[in-house]
């Protein structure tokens, strides 16, 4: 459909709503007042007659009508259906496609209604420069690391996110640096007609000239070679099978490979770094994910619950470099107790079967996106952890910068800028079933964080975070983030 006629349709239905006197709403926020006529009854039913979308100069039409819970020519209760768009709404977004969307019903008879679906497209071609820390954190580059600017990986990354209009997307990223890297990524989300199946694959190389190859004193312990040889090397393909039943719920089936290989002077510091008497770790993975997600905004929630669960088997078929099994629970509720206040709250479990594993698998808080705040610049390492994460916000600025008159690009011409003052709480518990000495200060025991932030929201939903935590140890300090805690 061109411009021209979507731009007339527009024309048409808002004079048609304007003639009978109902209005237009101008979000979902407001659309179950704003559709109440001073002079007439909101209808007990309504039936969709048409559904209209403007703006998706790009996207598939059938893209969007899929997130949608409604159809034409079926009757809904007035009250549900201003839930029902309330909802899509928030879906239509999630795609991270659009940098706005409204869903606008229009009544146009007594008991039928005109639905109009307005989007703005992001930009979808994204080259950026890569410019980031090989460390966990900024806090343990700064502080751990001395602000090493070795430590820092540097290259270009090229990302395509709506390759043919159908939310397929294409990833190429090429590293120097700290760690070398090559990675290459493409999905598609539906290979049906009913969209309801799609697949993904990778493909990822990379090699590190100094390696972190055991903690110590629940930091890690980094070693570089005499004469700075290549000390790790390790390449991964994977292919993902995607299978989205309803709206909400996905399940993924994940089968790669893995190889890595470590020179013989790491392992000559950490001869239990394999645990198989190789310098060489070769396995197959099946990793199995069900996923529920109804979080209004998947970069930085405030209303909705997020439910994951991963178990994983590493080795497959061949078990004698690796036979390993992980499971892991996600459960986090987000509250939103008004416009301007929210509280979120998020409990992530982690279990390792075997008593011990080879050290590219080690988890534990630290590693993310496990940590408690205030310990940013520790590793608590073990075969179990659980970690409890609680933020209360407050939303003090919200404002949306229009600077048309400069960039005339609509993808790029509003820069919205949202600041929250957040109060939190973490805790958790890592189970060391090793019992190492050096790490014994942190590992099985009750950990606690907790401290003040300050959350910046800005163009297309990138998040950064400034926070001042404590820890049950005793010690305070400044920790910085790029993205959301959970």
């Amino acid at each position: 459909m061109s411009s021209k006629i979507r731009n007339i349709i527009y024309v048409g239905l808002l004079f048609s709503s304007i003639f009978l006197g109902l209005g237009i709403p101008r979000s979902t926020a407001q659309v179950d007042t704003a559709l109440r006529p001073a002079n007439k009854e909101t209808p007990e039913k309504v039936k969709v007659n048409n559904i209209f979308i403007i703006g998706n100069e790009k996207t598939k039409k059938s893209i969007i009508l899929r997130e949608l819970d409604f159809t034409t020519d079926y009757y809904y209760d007035w009250e549900t259906f201003l839930e029902i768009i309330q909802a899509d709404q928030k879906k239509i977004y999630n795609l991270r496609l659009f940098t706005s969307v409204e869903i606008t019903p229009l009544i146009t008879g007594d008991e039928e209604v005109e639905v109009l679906i307005t989007v703005k497209e992001r930009w979808y071609i994204l080259p950026s420069l890569i410019f980031n820390l090989a460390d966990r954190n900024f806090a343990e580059w700064w502080t751990n690391q001395g602000r090493d600017f070795s430590r820092v990986n540097y290259g270009l990354r090229l990302s395509h996110n709506n390759v043919a209009g159908r939310n397929e997307k294409l990833k190429f990223a090429g590293q120097l640096g700290f760690t070398k890297a090559l990675d290459v990524q493409y999905s598609k989300p539906y290979i049906d007609k009913n969209q309801k199946h799609g697949l993904a694959a990778q493909f990822t190389y990379y090699n590190n000239k100094t390696l972190a190859i055991k903690s110590e004193n629940n930091k890690q312990v980094f070693y570089t070679a005499p004469n700075e040889e290549v000390l790790r090397k390790n390449l991964a393909a994977a292919i993902r099978y995607t299978y989205r039943r309803s709206f909400y719920n996905f399940h993924f089936v994940t089968l790669g490979f893995n190889h890595t290989w470590i020179n013989p002077l790491a392992l000559e510091q950490s001869p239990n770094y394999f645990q198989h008497g190789s310098n060489t770790l070769r396995y197959l993975f099946l990793t199995y994910s069900f996923r529920h997600d109804r979080r209004d905004n998947i970069s930085y929630a405030t209303d909705g619950e997020l439910l994951v669960f991963t178990a994983t088997k590493y080795g497959v078929f061949f078990t004698e470099e690796l036979d390993e099994v992980e499971v892991n629970l996600t459960a986090n509720k987000y509250f939103k107790l008004s416009e301007k206040f929210h509280f979120n709250t998020g409990l992530t479990a982690n279990w390792f079967l075997s008593a011990s594993q080879p050290y590219t698998l080690v988890r534990g808080i630290g590693y993310s996106p496990n940590f408690i705040r205030g310990y940013e610049l520790n590793v608590i390492e073990g075969q179990q952890l659980y970690v409890h994460k609680n933020s209360f916000r407050w939303k003090f600025f919200d404002y949306a910068f229009d600077i048309s008159r400069t960039v005339p690009l609509d993808q790029f011409n509003t820069i919205p800028i949202r600041f929250y003052l957040s109060a939190n709480f973490d805790h958790g518990f890592v189970k060391d079933r090793n019992n190492i000495p050096s790490n014994a200060r942190l590992a099985n025991k009750y950990l606690m964080g907790y401290g003040l932030g300050i959350d910046m929201v800005s163009f297309y939903d990138s998040v950064l975070r400034f926070e001042y935590s404590f820890n049950n140890t005793g010690s305070g300090n400044f920790f910085f983030n790029f993205k959301t805690p959970f």
